[in-house]
């Protein structure tokens, strides 16, 4: 199952990628109060995720040389933006860091109906259930953001 543990990795270490993102772009626009607080507790969401593999960790391992999710993560918001535009932009970094979060999920929930594993599929469906309401507040704070960075003039 070398292949399982390299999707563990990525799962664990998007996590923690996402997590910190979500807690930069809260601290970064803290004067926009949706965004402040729903990050804070996205962030909370992915740790929590962290924390229901940790077992599955224990039993099947990770490869610890999984580096996208730390790629998008120094490209995405290692620093947030400043305005609206700047929010909007930091927004979809994020989109796209829980775009492969919810993907790996999805791919970590085939493999352990594969292996019957009740456990990984309860921790993959869970987590990626957080991660497609994240993806959907995420959108919808994007298309409520767009109006007024793109047209009104700053």
């Amino acid at each position: 199952m070398p292949h399982l543990t390299t999707y563990i990795g990525l799962a664990d270490h998007s996590e923690k990628t996402l997590a910190d993102s979500f807690r930069a772009a809260a601290e970064g626009h803290a004067h926009v109060a949706d965004v402040f607080h729903i990050c804070q507790m996205f962030a909370e969401w992915s740790e929590d995720n962290r924390e229901a593999l940790a077992p599955i960790i224990q039993r099947y391992g990770e490869a610890d040389d999984v580096d996208e999710p730390e790629r998008l993560h120094a490209a995405g918001l290692a620093e947030t933006r400043k305005g609206e535009v700047g929010l909007l932009r930091d927004l979809q970094d994020l989109h796209v860091l829980a775009t492969l979060v919810q993907t790996t999920w999805t791919v970590i929930a085939q493999g352990a109906q594969g292996l019957r594993d009740r456990d990984l599929l309860e921790v993959a469906q869970h987590a990626g259930d957080q991660t497609s309401r994240q993806l959907t507040w995420l959108n919808t704070r994007m298309k409520q953001a767009a109006p007024q960075a793109l047209i009104v003039a700053p």
